[in-house]
Formats: structure tokens, sequence, C-alpha cells
């Protein structure tokens, strides 16, 4: 599930070899890898898998991954997966079908709840309240208040123009706009995710395809359009990068982001909150956001060992550290005792190399010195803090569940660290929205906002990919929305717009789009029954 490919460096491939004596060369999954990976009969050593469907099916039928049954190795080297995580053993077993377990699901909590809001209806903060805060309960308000905020700052840090939003694609793959669809889940609540070309409304049961007439992607795709046709969509998105757009988002090149890790955790450094400048939500009174619920049975990537794997008892310590609250607070937060550590009384502390990791993602580690605390070694690191970090893109924990290494109410996000609060909040522009929302903390806010829930029991569910003709169908169609999509955000008028729709409509359509819809409603029946089965 990697964005990163190669072998990692930085703190954590430092951590890694201090504790463990290994180094990571991750492998993502681009165009023909899985495929010769299958062919090959060699997946790695550890792998993560996205979901429990089609590719853990596939792996489990042909021998591929080392059951954890054998030789003990659970018992023997997974010990504290063992003894706290029963549920998301028992639901990794049934999902393969064989009676064995092969892995450990992602982001397992240690009690029910809702995790973090990762769609934040972000905006520049400082601007808004320049305008005087007006209301926001349509997107038409929104739109109206994006246009006035670019006339107050039509550039950023570095006097290039500003924009709404800055779009990328590295991360459609062949597919609808990753942009596109979360304003679906960010509109309407609705998952678009678990099911393929559609989203999935958990509090109707229902599917809804993409290319339906007055389908929310549509829609989402008009309000992009919109923002386009007001000089609020950077004119590069369809070539930018995911660095690119990085950089621009953290010059203040954004005006609004969907999600935290593209708005306030690139925006809201030190230097830009002391001027008094800063992102944070504000939900528009129609619309309704989605979270997810976390769950025992945890979530739905999957920690798994590759059957030709030549050391599986190391490879399960690993993913047995990772899963401790140790090995979560390092994967979120760092080096112990380098970026944080527990007080005399259980706090997370952040010291002040580990705040300004966590208030800017590029601060660079270069001749640092860490002392480690497990060995006692002491090592140079190199490399930014992201850039260094552990880039396997899985949580296993859930963030928004409580450390039992730390305080009651501190969970494994640093958002809830009394340490970070009181470092990245004693601004003016800050106490400016938490006394203008009432909320301390942006996800407080956004859990008293209109949501809906995916329930964990969701991710039980195992998509069939249907016939091999049919994933031709899904193939054709699924490039033509996102050859389409990039058009239909461009146009330069709303009739040009519509034109668009129609053509991409038209030629999915002729590629047997019906046939796809038919299959995927089929499938949402299945779903809503796994859900109910809990």
């Amino acid at each position: 599930m990697a964005n990163y490919s190669g072998t990692m460096t930085g703190w954590a491939a430092t951590l890694l070899k201090d504790l463990f004596n290994v180094e990571f060369n991750i492998i993502p999954v681009t165009d023909g890898t899985w495929e010769t990976r299958v062919e090959s009969g060699d997946l790695g050593d550890l792998v993560i898998f996205g979901s429990v469907g089609e590719y853990f099916q596939t792996a489990v039928e042909n021998n591929l991954l080392f059951c954890w049954d054998d030789e003990d190795l659970l018992s023997n080297y997974g010990s504290y997966i063992e003894a706290n995580y029963p549920d998301a053993l028992e639901r990794s077993r049934e999902a393969a079908g064989d009676g064995n377990l092969y892995g450990i699901p992602n982001q397992v909590a240690t009690k029910a709840g809702i995790g973090e809001f990762s769609y934040a209806w972000e905006l520049r903060w400082d601007l808004y309240k320049e305008l005087g805060y007006p209301e926001i309960n349509t997107l038409d308000d929104l739109l109206q208040v994006l246009i006035d905020m670019k006339a107050l700052e039509p550039t950023d840090d570095n006097g290039n123009p500003t924009y709404a939003l800055s779009l990328f694609g590295d991360w459609d793959g062949n597919g609808p706009l990753m942009f596109a669809t979360c304003l679906v889940t960010m509109l309407y609540g609705v998952d678009h995710d678990i099911l393929k070309l559609g989203t999935y409304d958990y509090t109707t049961d229902t599917y809804t395809g993409y290319l339906e007439g007055g389908s929310p992607y549509i829609e989402a795709l008009r309000f992009l359009n919109q923002l386009y046709q007001n000089d609020l969509i950077d004119p590069d998105s369809m070539t930018n990068t995911w660095a690119e757009f990085e950089a621009k988002a953290q010059a203040g090149g954004t005006l609004f982001a969907e999600q935290a890790f593209m708005g306030s955790e690139k925006y809201n450094t030190e230097a830009h909150m002391s001027e008094g400048k800063y992102m944070a939500s504000i939900q528009p009174g129609s619309v309704t956001n989605y979270v997810d619920e976390v769950s025992t049975s945890g979530s739905s990537y999957l920690w798994a060992i590759g059957g030709n794997c030549e050391y599986p008892e190391l490879v399960m310590q690993i993913i047995n550290w990772l899963y401790t609250p140790e090995g979560m607070m390092t994967n979120n937060a760092g080096l112990r005792g380098l970026m944080w550590d527990y007080d005399e009384n259980g706090n997370t502390v952040l010291t002040d190399v580990g705040l300004a990791c966590m208030s800017d993602g590029s601060y660079d580690l270069s001749g640092t010195e860490w002392t480690s605390p497990y060995t006692g070694e002491t090592y140079t690191l190199n490399n930014t803090y992201v850039d260094g970090s552990c880039q396997w893109n899985s949580q296993t924990m859930s963030p928004y569940v409580n450390n039992p290494d730390s305080v009651e109410g501190e969970t494994f996000s640093k958002k809830t660290w009394t340490s970070y609060i009181d470092a990245t909040m004693d601004y003016d522009i800050v106490h400016d929205w938490q006394e203008t929302t009432g909320y301390e903390t942006q996800q407080a806010y956004l859990a008293d906002q209109a949501y809906n829930i995916k329930p964990a029991a969701a991710n039980n569910f195992i998509m069939d990919e249907g016939s091999t003709e049919l994933k031709l169908v899904v193939e054709q169609v699924s490039g033509s929305i996102n050859k389409y999509s990039w058009q239909a955000i461009y146009a330069a008028s709303d009739a040009e717009f519509d034109s668009i729709i129609d053509t991409m409509q038209s030629e999915c359509a002729a590629y047997g789009y019906d046939q796809i819809l038919e299959w995927y409603r089929g499938q949402a029946e299945i779903l809503a029954e796994t859900i109910a089965a809990g």
C-alpha cells in the first residue's frame, strides 16, 4: 500500500537496524508487480494487503503466506498480539476461509469508538476571519468565500498564485479522480472505497454508480469545475506530482483542504501561526461528513508474512513490536528519547526536536545524534522527519484509542497530547478559532457536526471482482472516467462541462457500464448482509 519505493532511510531505518538488525526494501504494487510476484511464488518477507479481498485470497489459495499457527510462530514470537488482539486474529482467520491464521488487520482498537475525522473541511481561518466569518451552509456559499479569500491573498509565500485547491493525479490510478471521490465522501457521508466505480451509503444500504444521472461524483466534478472557472484550481493540477503539491501547500498556495494531511498538517507551522496564519475546520451546514468506526477486530488492511520468508520468526517479532504501544508511538511520533518521551506523571512529552518535526515534516534531522534507549548505541541520523519515517502506509493500532502507557485521555494521536496542544495552540489565531467555534480541537468540532459512520463490520466484506470479462469492462470504464473527469474539471463553461459528462456517460455505456452497475449492486446486497451479520 506504500507510495514509497526502495530502501528506507532516515530515523525509522535507524531504529529498525538498532532493534532488529534489518533493512526495509519497500516494493509498492505498480503495474504488473503483483502478477510477477505471484508467478514467482515470492511475495517478499513482510506483506501488507489493502483488504482481505482478491489479492489476499489469491495469496492464500496459492500457499504464498506463512501460517502463523505453524511452529507456534505467534505464541513464541508474537505474544503481545496473541494476548491483546483475539478479535482481530479471529477476523483474519475467518477471512482466510481455510481455518488458518495468516496475519492481523491494521488499526486495531482496544475498544469500539470512532476514529479520526480524516475529511477535515479545512480553510484558511485567518482569511475567513478577515472576511467577517461569513456563514457557510452550501457549496455555493463555500465557493463565494474561496473567491473572496483569493482576493485577499492572491499569492503565496513564494509569490506564486494561490488557489482553493491544487490537485494531483498520482493516486488516481486508472480510475476516478481521488479529489472528486473524497469530495463525494465529504459532502454526503458515503464510502467511495469499498465498492468500485460508485459509493455505498451505510444509512440506506444503497450503491450509487458514479455515472448515474445526478450522481454525487458528477456533482463533485461540477463543484471542482466551478472552482476552475473562478480561477481557484491550480492549472497545473493534471501534471502535478505529490511532491509538487506538497510544496505548494506548505507555501500557502492552497486555501482549502479536503484532508488534514493536505492542509493544516502542511501549513500550520510555527512561522505561519506566529504571523497569524492558520488552516482549520469549518463544515458547511448542509453536508454530512464521514468517519470510520474503530473496532477490536481492526480495519481493512492486513499485515502478513510471505511464505518464502527465510526468517519468519524475525518478521513476527517486528510485527509484534509494531503492535505494542511503544511501536505504535514510534510509528506515529518518531524516536523515543529524541522526539518524545513520558514524564513522571505519564504524560506524553514532546522534545524541542519532536515539536519541530510534528510542526514541519520537512524538518532536517541530518547530523542529529540519537542514543537508543533499547541498546544504548548512538547513531547519527540523516534525512528529513517525513522522508525518514515509517513508509509502509499502514497504522497497526487505531490512533484514537487511549495509549495504555500514557495518561487517560491521551491517545496515539499527537492531537490529544497535552504537550502538543500547549505547544501548538497557544497562538492568537488558534484561540480565535476555538472561541468562534466553541471547541478546543478539530476532532471535537467535527465530532459534533453531521456525519455518517462506516461500521467496523464492513471490513469483513470480501468483494467478488467478477469474471475476466467484467474486469476488462471495469478497466475500460475506469480509464474513461479518469480521462473525462479531468477534462470536465478544466471545462471553460457549464455547457462544455455538460457536454463532456454526456460524452463520458455515452462512452462508458458503450463499454458495458450497465453490466458493472448490475454486478456491484449485487455485491452491495452481500455487503449489507455482511454488516448485518456483524
